[in-house]
């Protein structure tokens, strides 16, 4: 079989990329290796400055209706510290949270009504360079098929990622793994996104779909190591208690509620940049590229990488794969540098105590935090 585009897996970043190819007249291969609905590591917010993504993908009137309330308020927790300020608006409106068990069934159905040929639980076995595409060989449990396509698309993720994709390095204390939990029953006033600072990580929590909280964070190898022997229990037990422990604002907002099915993790994350294009080969997502989760803005920036893929594509071809690269860089270099900061700021004892501190006397610090790192409105063109 031929095809003008595959895309490496179904996740936001690839069903978008498959949708906005397929509506256009592309002929698309969507490959996926894991089986929907599916849980996932992940903060589940989307910005509102991506609604215009969405809509053009034809399901932000669906998004909205699943979603949980509009985020109008952002706040910091950390220690004794609890402040909040009004989010930037975008001309959206607000962002909202969305579990993945939903979104990503949302937006690979999209990619399909528009023609998209979907091939899931399938793994790529095989990738190579021909002279008119890429070969790609999929492997399902009872067979392997072969599949000529002009672009590959490469949205597969960082996390877990095996084969020519694979993001590996060396093994550090300073290491981030990342955990998820829904909670029912929690006190967080409607409309608040907590950020949470807290002795070596950071996390956040949102209102998500069906009335549930999501706690998402990240936190350092030696730390894990450390709340694993002061708490006891499992990896992500230990660190909800070592929040709870040392946060104020999440001992009110979640001590009685009740988390709903396991915590999940995943791990180690490594925030930075990555390759874009190569041989052919474009990246999109968060193995292209990826900010540190404190500034929740995973999903958006993988939909938005598509989008301007996508635009890419449309107007010049295959052939554009270091303009891509540049722009890619251009409009998702800022986020990732001003989390990284964020980042430090948070996981840093002292430096996390003056921030708490400044944030304390000027609260609308936090409404330009949001909007450093992209949750007003963004350009999605590739110019």
């Amino acid at each position: 079989m031929r095809f003008d585009a595959a895309v490496i897996g179904s996740g936001p970043a690839g069903a978008t990329a498959a949708r906005l190819l397929a509506q256009a007249g592309w002929s698309v291969a969507l490959i996926e290796r894991a089986a929907f609905p599916r849980r996932k590591v992940c903060g589940e917010f989307i910005s509102a400055a991506t609604l215009p993504v969405l809509q053009a993908c034809g399901v932000a009137e669906d998004f909205l209706a699943r979603a949980g309330p509009a985020v109008d308020e952002v706040a910091v927790y950390s220690g004794d510290t609890a402040v909040a300020a009004p989010m930037p608006r975008a001309k959206a409106g607000w962002g909202r949270a969305l579990g993945r068990e939903q979104l990503d069934v949302l937006l690979r159905d999209a990619a399909v009504a528009s023609g998209a040929t979907l091939f899931q639980p399938v793994e790529v076995a095989a990738l190579s360079r021909q002279l008119d595409g890429h070969l790609l060989t999929l492997r399902r449990t009872d067979a392997v098929d072969a599949i000529l396509a002009r672009v590959v698309i490469a949205a597969c993720g960082s996390w877990n990622t095996r084969g020519p994709f694979t993001v590996t390095a060396e093994s550090l204390p300073s290491d981030l793994f990342a955990f998820k939990a829904h909670l029912r029953d929690a006190a967080l006033a409607e409309g608040v996104m907590p950020l949470l600072a807290f002795p070596g990580g950071y996390g956040g929590v949102v209102h998500s779909d069906g009335g549930r909280v999501t706690l998402s964070c990240c936190i350092r190898r030696d730390v894990l190591a450390r709340a694993r022997e002061f708490h006891g229990g499992r990896a992500g037990e230990a660190v909800f208690r070592h929040i709870l422990a040392s946060t104020a604002g999440v001992r009110h907002a979640l001590q009685e509620a009740t988390i709903q099915g396991s915590i999940l993790a995943t791990g180690p994350i490594r925030p930075g940049m990555r390759t874009r294009y190569r041989d052919g080969i474009f990246f999109v997502g968060n193995v292209a590229g990826e900010a540190h989760p404190i500034i929740a803005e995973g999903i958006s920036m993988a939909i938005q990488s598509s989008w301007l893929l996508a635009q890419c594509l449309l107007r010049d071809g295959p052939a554009p794969g270091p303009k891509y690269a540049s722009a890619w860089k251009q409009q998702f270099g800022p986020r990732l540098h001003a989390a990284s900061v964020f980042a430090w700021l948070a996981m840093n004892d002292h430096s996390r105590a003056v921030a708490a501190q400044l944030i304390r006397v000027f609260p609308m610090i936090l409404a330009w935090g949001a909007q450093l790192s992209g949750k007003a409105d963004v350009r999605h063109d590739a110019a």
